[in-house]
């Protein structure tokens, strides 16, 4: 497993979270990268500055603290647009600036953004030449393996990217009509990989370590990039870093562990935005969490009734406080 290096920056763990609106913000991040990402990603920013004042804009544009590199993802559809929202992104700290050509949902594709930019290439070629020009840090780019299965121009993208001066790629292994449904086609990154020099993320259905050793071997590719993956599971990180270093499973972790990780994850929530979205975004992570705990359900249908952050803590101290193979901690006695 070989360093990642992305312009100056040296990645030793070449394992990222991929960029994920409403669920990629600063609290998950840094728990991702504490559990072993060794890359992370913003939720993407609208390359309209003028809707930056919005309440979500200014929590997604807010990196104070955070580790370096700091990487924001813009998205967007005129190139001078997202030349300007990179400047003011890199005049805010962003370190490296990430374009968004992989998103397939319709309120982005239905403005000729994301993943839906793949049908145009000379505009694709315009984009990335303006946003590279603009600034003076590493442009990466994620994409998709084309727009639909007629229509699997990835290569000639990843082309056009590496001779505007992108400096890495992140492929998610479906077409943009595809969404979410199917396998994901690690042939065809591997086809993507094989045209470029640059470093390419394989990205798409990698959820334990096996399947991450499987998909370097098949695509060939500089690193692995997670997205769904991770929901409820952000220790898989660590997880897989383990296995592709040593050929050996970390046994998964107790009870006891996930209950500092999910009280550490909703305390960061309810502390950035605040206790009144913060019961909101901690609904939606604590609904994952559950997904792998027993009894999950009925925890989270109790969860999703709380309004009250302390509430929420509560509620979680007093679950894994039942469990019999869950020794209580200190900090969730209190």
């Amino acid at each position: 497993m070989a360093p990642l290096h992305i312009g100056p920056y040296r990645i030793d763990t070449p394992l990222a979270l991929a960029p994920m609106a409403g669920v990629t913000d600063r609290p998950f991040r840094l728990l991702c990268r504490a559990l072993g990402a060794g890359h992370v990603v913003s939720e993407m920013v609208s390359s309209e500055t003028r809707l930056w004042n919005s309440t979500k804009s200014r929590f997604r544009l807010d990196h104070s603290g955070e580790p370096g590199p700091v990487t924001v993802q813009i998205v967007g559809y005129d190139p001078d647009m997202l030349a300007d929202a990179a400047r003011q992104n890199v005049e805010r700290g962003a370190q490296i600036i990430d374009i968004n050509m992989g998103c397939p949902a319709k309120k982005v594709c239905n403005r000729l953004a994301g993943s839906a930019l793949m049908q145009d290439e000379p505009l694709v070629a315009d984009i990335l030449h303006a946003v590279v020009a603009a600034v003076d840090v590493p442009v990466t780019l994620k994409i998709r393996t084309g727009w639909n299965r007629d229509n699997r121009n990835g290569a000639t993208i990843a082309r056009i990217a590496e001779d505007a001066g992108i400096r890495m790629l992140a492929v998610h292994g479906r077409t943009r009509a595809d969404k979410y449904e199917g396998e994901a086609e690690y042939d065809t990154i591997a086809a993507i990989k094989r045209a470029v020099s640059i470093p390419v993320l394989a990205n798409g259905d990698i959820d334990s370590p096996e399947k991450a050793r499987r998909v370097f071997e098949q695509t060939g590719c500089d690193g692995i990039m997670v997205g769904r993956g991770a929901h409820g599971r952000p220790w898989l990180f660590r997880e897989i870093g383990h296995y592709l270093r040593t050929g050996e499973h970390l046994p998964p972790p107790d009870l006891a562990t996930q209950e500092g990780i999910i009280l550490e994850h909703l305390d960061s929530l309810h502390a950035f935005y605040g206790t009144g979205l913060g019961v909101r975004f901690a609904r939606k992570h604590l609904g994952w969490y559950a997904d792998h705990l027993p009894e999950g359900r009925a925890l989270s249908r109790q969860f999703n009734a709380l309004v009250e952050a302390d509430r929420q803590i509560g509620l979680v101290r007093e679950y894994f406080s039942r469990r019999a193979d869950a020794p209580r901690r200190p900090e969730a006695a209190a």
